[in-house]
């Protein structure tokens, strides 16, 4: 038999077969039939010619072809008992991309900020093939290629993806598949920078967080510290406070894996505390006060000093400085110098801390101190240098003041003079010396200043004592004035018993040596004859060296 018909089907267009022989057997048994066609959509018909115009048998087979009838094959076959002669048919179904499928690799597992995911469009049949994909993620187009490859993936590729295949025909479209990108990440709500009490929330999300197809596990961290853990992926502060100030960062957690967020800083702002008022008067050397203001505030607070409600320096805009004063500025701290200070530069003094916050204050008050001992040519002389103390004060120059002059708490002279002098300073005038000037504006005293007279060792002072009670114990002690220290060697003979410092230690087990300052005590314990003799104490320091002796009996 021999086929007639279109090459190609169109998928829901009708079309129909002929199957054909030229010759027909009216009364034999030759049958001409189709096979491997749907009979639900197919109708089949036959016509016999037998005319002068001509002899043949056809059999029509029409039918609306599936794409899945595509490659299918038909035979038209002819019988006549056991013979049989046929032609095949491979239908040609000309069909839209069917059974398009969008798949993902790595398709298990964890997929992470910078791993890489491939996303596979493939079609179960297209006839005529494929010309052209299209990716879309959340309906926005993405790419053109067959095989989407997403190289260093970020937390913004998670979504759902399809594709769609295009032929000559029309368009075959995939469900859709999500991509999970595992990335954690903090965020504040307000804000990271809240006032304190504010109601603060943390929240540690992963993509897709409400959709995730399992439960996922919160570990949260304060400064490296554990801080919590559970199902919460929130951290809740009612109201918050200096101390919840930090980074925080949590751990989000399934059973492929965990995957930590980048620590995120929550900083709380508030109004300067109570400001810390510091007042300092240095009289030595050029007499310099010192007013120094520190205060606990976020953000940093704009500082300002004033006396009396005058202001005399800031951290913010700039004052005109007088001369004498000079300012250091840093983050909540401001400081005051006073040069040449004065009974003028005495009241009270302010310190006010402001931000965007609020603001708070601080006082004290400065009673100036004027007068201070000069000492000439230094506070530290040998033993016979001539030595002048000098009284600097702020008395009324139109009259003539009145200094007195003390040593150690004592009074020594009083007088018109300013200075105090000593022609050949001894050690017995060594002492801390203050003097008080007295005018017609008041009395001021200054601060004790130490002199220190350097003299070389006195005479030392050498005892012995022997006790007899509960065995025999002799004690030799060797006692000095001097400055500074001297070192005090006990000798009997050309031997060293015993010294304050650089000798070695006593060899004999019934010595015990006890030293202080110029001092030196010796105890030996049960005494023999040989323990008598001569013992001779030397003092030495750096300004000389003076011995005594003691003749020890036993």
């Amino acid at each position: 038999p021999s086929v007639t018909g279109s090459e190609e089907q169109t998928e829901g267009q009708r079309s129909t077969l002929e199957c054909s022989t030229p010759y027909v057997c009216p009364w034999g048994d030759i049958v001409l039939h189709w096979e491997g066609y749907d009979p639900r959509v197919s109708e089949v018909s036959g016509r016999i010619q037998l005319d002068t115009s001509g002899v043949s048998h056809q059999v029509y087979l029409a039918s609306s072809f599936s794409w899945k009838d595509h490659s299918k094959k038909l035979l038209c076959e002819v019988s006549h008992g056991s013979r049989k002669a046929s032609t095949e048919v491979v239908l040609r179904v000309r069909h839209t991309p069917k059974d398009t499928q969008a798949s993902l690799s790595p398709s298990s597992g964890n997929i992470g900020v910078g791993d890489t995911v491939t996303l596979s469009c493939e079609v179960g049949s297209s006839h005529p093939p494929v010309a052209g994909y299209h990716w879309y993620k959340d309906g926005v187009a993405v790419g053109t290629e067959r095989v989407l490859a997403l190289r260093g993936v970020r937390r913004e590729d998670h979504g759902r993806y399809h594709c769609e295949a295009q032929n000559a025909l029309g368009t075959g479209v995939s469900p859709a598949v999500t991509l999970r990108v595992f990335s954690a990440e903090i965020s504040a709500s307000p804000a990271a920078e809240v006032l304190e009490g504010t109601a603060t929330t943390l929240s540690c999300d992963v993509p897709g967080r409400e959709g995730h197809p399992e439960e996922l596990t919160y570990t949260w961290y304060k400064n490296s510290a554990w801080l919590k853990e559970g199902p919460a992926h929130t951290l809740l502060f009612p109201a918050v406070v200096t101390g919840d100030a930090g980074y925080y960062s949590c751990q989000v957690t399934n059973s492929q894996g965990s995957d930590t967020a980048q620590a995120i800083s929550l900083s709380v702002t508030y109004p300067p505390r109570i400001p810390t008022l510091t007042l300092f008067q240095e009289t030595q050397g050029g007499r310099l006060a010192i007013v120094r203001c520190t205060v606990d505030s976020h953000p940093p607070a704009t500082l300002a000093i004033d006396r009396d409600g005058t202001v005399l320096a800031t951290s913010g805009a700039r004052v005109a400085l007088r001369q004498r004063l000079s300012v250091t500025a840093s983050r909540n701290s401001l400081r005051l110098e006073i040069r040449d200070v004065g009974p003028q530069d005495s009241g009270k003094y302010g310190c006010t801390a402001s931000n965007t916050h609020g603001n708070a204050s601080a006082t004290k008050v400065l009673v100036t101190r004027t007068a201070e001992v000069l000492i000439q040519p230094s506070a530290e002389v040998p033993e016979g240098t001539a030595v002048t103390l000098t009284c600097v004060g702020t008395g009324d120059m139109e009259e003539e003041p009145l200094y007195t002059w003390y040593r150690n708490g004592r009074r020594l002279q009083e007088s018109s003079f300013l200075t105090l002098k000593f022609p050949s300073i001894r050690g017995d005038d060594a002492g801390a010396f203050q003097c008080q000037v007295q005018s017609r504006n008041g009395s001021d005293t200054s601060e004790a200043v130490p002199l220190r007279v350097l003299h070389p060792p006195r005479q030392p002072v050498l005892s012995s004592f022997l006790q007899s009670q509960g065995g025999r114990l002799g004690i030799i002690q060797c006692s000095v004035e001097s400055d500074p220290e001297s070192n005090l060697t006990l000798r009997r003979g050309d031997e060293v018993i015993a010294c304050t410092w650089g000798c070695p230690q006593a060899t004999s087990p019934r010595v015990h040596v006890t030293r202080s300052y110029n001092s030196l005590k010796v105890e030996i314990r049960d005494v023999v004859v040989e323990d008598e003799g001569i013992y001779v104490c030397q003092a030495g320091n750096s300004q000389g060296s003076a011995s005594a002796t003691v003749d020890f009996q036993a």
